[in-house]
């Protein structure tokens, strides 16, 4: 049996900021490579992991073998492989779901593990991904997984319950080819139902210790504040009276008549209906809200520092508020404009809840193993906490329980 290595080394694939990466990186993992397209977050990674292979670079056009080649790494040698890729949602009605070109960034993440052959890998996304295209893609993911020998599993992950101060709802698929056979970590701080009141990991105790943030010029909004990020361009007019009628926990919904907006208005009675399709679930649907103090914040989005307000301060969030949400250290920088840096922090996987994942595969079960004559299999999956689920979910749930009832037929 091969000698085990002594820092599982990683590559990370459509990184970001680095979220993830950080995650990872405070679990013992040496992060080789982070790809993605974005330059802006290639910059903020590549200023906060100088260590680190960083390129920018199109996932579709990128050539795996060369990757490799350029780590000095034998397909099967590393350890871990990060990142998912974005999920379009587009109907393939009429279409072969991989001849799709939409399709592409998931074909391009299938080619990635089929070259590189990763021991473990972790991919992360949005829960739209569980109801687009009636629940085809993330089943078409699943076989594709298990056909490269991958045995895996697929979750809805709910941040607050491993310690992350938000509610953030994600779905992960973690699979390795080495034959074991695993579970993921428990939540670390368990919460039912809807009830976050005296919650440990509330949105004051992630902005603790922080001091009033600095009103700054739009000019200087981007590089402003102590820490990083940690200013606000102050509102005028009926902008900030409408701030200021706000109480924690009320929305634009709670406004009088004369400080409603119109695009308000289109957006007071939105909900986002399971089995929307990702590309069009957009942001938080409630638009302006003050958030509460006692509670995880509301996901945080590219629209945070614009439409969440502070639970006591009658201003909107800062770009470093949003990064401690997302369990960021104040010296984490971030690089770009404004929009760039707020985008950038939305996208990115909680640093908190990626070491928890990390060091689970690390500690608990290793990488140490040969494929041996076991077989690409999907282990489980959970898709919701609730006890009902809704029709959309429930095709997504019939298409995974049919295909994890078949005889495996894929041999690693």
């Amino acid at each position: 049996m091969p000698k085990e290595q002594d820092i599982p080394r990683c590559f990370s694939l459509f990184a970001g900021a680095g979220g993830c990466s950080l995650g990872f990186s405070r679990a013992g993992y040496d992060i080789l490579l982070a790809l993605d397209h974005d330059k802006p977050s290639c910059k903020t990674y590549s200023k906060n992991f100088p260590k680190t292979d960083v390129r920018v670079a199109d996932a579709t056009a990128t050539d795996w073998k060369q990757l490799l080649q350029d780590h000095r790494l034998q397909q099967g040698e590393l350890e871990m492989l990060i990142g998912g890729p974005p999920c379009q949602g587009f109907s393939t009605a009429g279409k072969r779901f991989w001849d799709d070109p939409r399709n592409q960034l998931l074909r391009s993440y299938i080619d990635a593990l089929s070259t590189i052959r990763p021991k473990w890998f972790l991919m992360e996304n949005v829960e739209g991904l569980l109801t687009t295209k009636h629940g085809e893609y993330v089943r078409n993911a699943v076989e594709a997984f298990v056909a490269l020998g991958y045995r895996l599993r697929l979750e809805k992950i709910y941040s607050h319950e491993y310690g992350v101060p938000q509610r953030r709802k994600r779905v992960l698929i973690v699979g390795n080819r080495i034959g074991i056979d695993f579970a993921l970590p428990n939540p670390t701080t368990p919460i039912g139902g809807s009830i976050f009141r005296n919650c440990a990991n509330s949105l004051e105790s992630a902005l603790v210790g922080l001091p009033d943030p600095h009103k700054v010029d739009s000019f200087f909004y981007p590089k402003g504040g102590t820490p990083q990020g940690h200013c606000f361009v102050p509102q005028t007019g009926a902008n900030q009276q409408r701030i200021e009628f706000l109480r924690p926990g009320q929305t634009m919904k709670n406004l009088p008549e004369h400080l409603q907006h119109n695009s308000f208005k289109r957006r007071a009675n939105r909900r986002v209906m399971d089995g929307t399709p990702s590309e069009k679930r957009g942001g938080a649907p409630s638009g302006l809200k003050r958030l509460i103090a006692g509670e995880p914040s509301l996901t945080i989005t590219s629209a945070s520092t614009r439409e969440f307000v502070h639970p006591t301060q009658d201003r909107c969030l800062t770009i470093r508020e949003c990064a401690r949400i997302q369990s960021f250290p104040d010296d984490f920088e971030f690089y770009g404009t404004a929009a760039d840096q707020v985008r950038q922090i939305g996208n990115a996987i909680p640093p908190l809840l990626a070491e928890t994942f990390a060091s689970h595969i690390k500690d608990k079960y290793g990488f140490n193993g040969l494929p041996g004559d076991k077989c690409g299999l999907l282990l489980g999956f959970s898709l919701t906490k609730a006890e009902a689920m809704s029709p959309a979910l429930r095709k997504t749930h019939c298409l995974l329980e049919e295909f994890s009832m078949q005889p495996s037929l894929f041999a690693m």
